[in-house]
């Protein structure tokens, strides 16, 4: 089939998209020798080059040729924000247009990356503000892909974990996730550990069923937030459809299937999920399972009626839940004062561009 240079928007196809045989297939039909492929990808993937021109063993009359048919894609940063504890949030652009944020989180001597799986949320969760800002389409693979490579490059440090926590539901762009995962972990990208690979979602359950059958270790956590089924209707609507029995069944089959151990996600909230009733609620949720509980405090957002829980309350949470037998910790927020903790992804800044 002859190459096609256009997607159906008529711009130059991102050369990232092609898979290998695919791009064996372009450099053949140029007229060139099928290694070149390899020879451009390690350009592309492991050198992050920019332009052609830059792919100094790949022939010049190849790099015109690909130049002609094809783009690198890749970001522009609109805005850096610098946090007191080192953090560092970022307002990208892609090649359309459409704008999503990312976050680098430096612990000593490793690089932590909360990246943005779609350009906004159609789940509408009351405490988030990405979803209060609409949606404006998923990211592809190489998008969400292009966020880690940026981090890395402006703290000059390999990432050692990714966890897509960022704007979005990933289970709602599952194909893409799954892809930007694959290129993260492979040793042709980033190669960075299954293990240290993070997918966050607010329980989209057939999408946690299949990703129990996906072949790599990759980590799952699970926005719970209540396990009071009325609690959490109000607070995670775009779920409603979803049960907590439900969920609390699939989560058996998950760990079931993978032996892993998954996290949940729970943002104490002053007065709303963080009462008796709901930790006793989340105590039986918990009880007898592989699970770890990961509690946050509520960060503010402007104009927002709900509040944090206060530290006394998150350390009652954990010594129940401890007597239990379930493991529960209190996260540290990190880059609250740049909007850049949980929950606090909105693009607010866009209005200063």
């Amino acid at each position: 089939m002859p190459f096609n240079d256009t997607d159906s928007s008529g711009r130059k196809l991102d050369l990232r998209t092609l898979s290998h045989d695919r791009l064996v297939a372009l450099v053949t039909e140029l007229g060139q020798p099928a290694f070149r492929a390899k020879q451009v990808e390690d350009w592309v993937w492991k050198k992050h080059v920019t332009s052609f021109d830059e792919m100094t063993n790949v022939p010049a009359v190849l790099r015109a040729q690909l130049a002609e048919h094809c783009s690198l894609g890749g970001t522009s940063e609109l805005v850096r924000q610098i946090s007191a504890d080192g953090s560092r949030k970022y307002l990208l652009s892609y090649e359309d247009g459409t704008r999503a944020e990312c976050v680098g989180m430096p612990t000593r001597n490793k690089l932590a990356v909360c990246v943005s799986s779609q350009a906004g949320c159609r789940m509408g969760c009351v405490f988030c503000a990405t979803g209060q800002g609409g949606f404006s389409r998923s990211l592809t693979a190489t998008e969400i892909y292009d966020q880690v490579v940026h981090v890395s490059e402006d703290f000059q440090t390999r990432a050692s974990s990714v966890v897509m926590m960022g704007q979005g539901e990933p289970f709602n762009n599952y194909d893409e996730v799954l892809k930007a995962l694959r290129m993260l972990n492979s040793s042709d990208g980033l190669g960075i550990g299954a293990r240290h690979l993070t997918v966050s979602t607010c329980g989209i359950i057939p999408m946690i069923r299949r990703f129990s059958k996906e072949p790599e270790q990759f980590t799952l956590a699970v926005s719970l937030h209540s396990a009071v089924q009325a609690t959490r209707n109000v607070l995670m609507p775009g779920v409603k459809k979803y049960s907590l029995a439900h969920l609390h069944e699939v989560m058996g089959e998950y760990v079931e299937a993978t032996g892993r151990r998954p996290t949940y996600e729970y943002a104490l909230i002053g007065g709303v999920n963080d009462t008796k009733p709901e930790l006793d609620a989340l105590c039986d949720f918990c009880r007898g399972t592989l699970s770890h509980v990961n509690l946050i405090q509520l960060n503010d957002l402007e104009g927002s009626k709900l509040k944090p829980s206060t530290e006394e309350k998150a350390e009652m949470f954990v010594r129940r839940l401890a007597q239990v037998g379930v493991e529960a910790t209190v996260r540290n927020s990190r880059g609250n004062d740049i909007d850049a903790a949980c929950g606090q992804l909105s693009q607010l800044h866009n209005a200063d561009l």
